[in-house]
């Protein structure tokens, strides 16, 4: 019986995968920084995958690649992990990994969009509504209603305010943009092209980009005070391992052996398997209503996909 659902399975492995990687980087970029965090977990990506494509394909850089292939690949990582990631490890300073992915969940319906607007993908009113479901859910936990009085008036009235920092919520959501293209763009340039190696180009770029950025703003004493860091390191190594080499094989997996709505729907579960290790390892005060949320954009997300 397994076996007739491994792709299920795969997909399941890879969300748990991602949880870890969220919470162990969530650790590493608030004692190292996000800047750091995300060019040494990139390199460590670089090297992983260059040995495991050299022992697979017998090469070590994706050589074999054309033109398209390089430039679409080359944009989609300067986007999706520059960009994209960099405001994502910078949610983390100020929000939690938690809230962070629940954000983040919003690229799946802004892949759509995006794709349907450059691509000419299809949109339905499923879809249209599967995307206000996910936004609500998600408006659900990071806002809350609080009781001010009104000092002349004297009349009591409520305000919807933001339960976490705005910026931490604004940079997560800038996350999300740059993921959602950068998948568009992969999706573009990618085309018939090994999607290991064309991952690689991915993390090539991505490493190129952040060491240049890294240069001009002169943070290197941050990213050597990071590697001699043994907390920061060991955190940074997990999340690299269950992240850019673990996550993204099983991903592959999953979409080989199932549908890419059924695989991408069971991934998208992250921001509800995030809540118990949050709670018994971080001590983090998650309420009912916070439950509730996750679970309604878990739904918007499922209708998005089995529409």
């Amino acid at each position: 019986m397994l076996t007739s659902h491994l792709g299920e399975l795969f997909a399941l492995l890879t969300a748990i995968f991602w949880t870890t990687t969220s919470l162990s980087f969530q650790q590493a970029t608030r004692r190292a920084g996000s800047l750091s965090v995300n060019v040494l977990r990139l390199i460590i990506a670089f090297f992983i995958f260059g040995i495991i494509s050299y022992f697979s394909r017998g090469l070590f850089l994706p050589f074999d690649a054309g033109t398209h292939q390089w430039i679409w690949m080359s944009v989609s990582g300067l986007i999706g992990f520059v960009f994209g990631d960099y405001f994502l490890f910078k949610s983390y300073e100020l929000i939690s990994a938690r809230i962070s992915m629940l954000i983040m969940s919003l690229s799946a319906p802004m892949a759509a969009f995006i794709s349907w607007f450059l691509l000419g993908e299809t949109m339905n009113l499923i879809s249209l509504l599967a995307m206000f479901i996910t936004i609500f859910g998600i408006m659900m936990v990071i806002t809350e209603k609080k009781k001010l009085d009104d000092e002349k008036a004297g009349i009591k009235n409520k305000k919807i305010q933001f339960s976490f920092s705005p910026k931490g919520m604004l940079f997560a959501f800038f996350g999300s943009i740059g993921q959602a293209l950068g998948l568009v763009l992969s999706k573009y340039g990618m085309q018939d092209y090994n999607v290991f190696a064309a991952t690689q180009i991915r993390i090539i770029t991505g490493c190129i980009g952040f060491i240049i950025l890294i240069s001009l703003i002169k943070r290197w004493p941050k990213v050597k005070q990071a590697v001699s860091d043994k907390i920061s390191m060991k955190f940074i190594v997990i999340g690299s391992i269950f992240g850019p080499f673990l996550g993204v094989y099983v991903s592959l997996l999953a979409v080989k052996y199932t549908t890419v709505g059924i695989a991408s729907t069971i991934m998208a579960i992250i921001p509800v398997l995030i809540i118990p290790p949050a709670i018994l390892l971080y001590k983090e005060k998650v309420t009912l209503k916070e439950v509730i949320g996750a679970f309604i954009a878990l739904g918007g997300i499922v209708l998005f996909f089995i529409n």
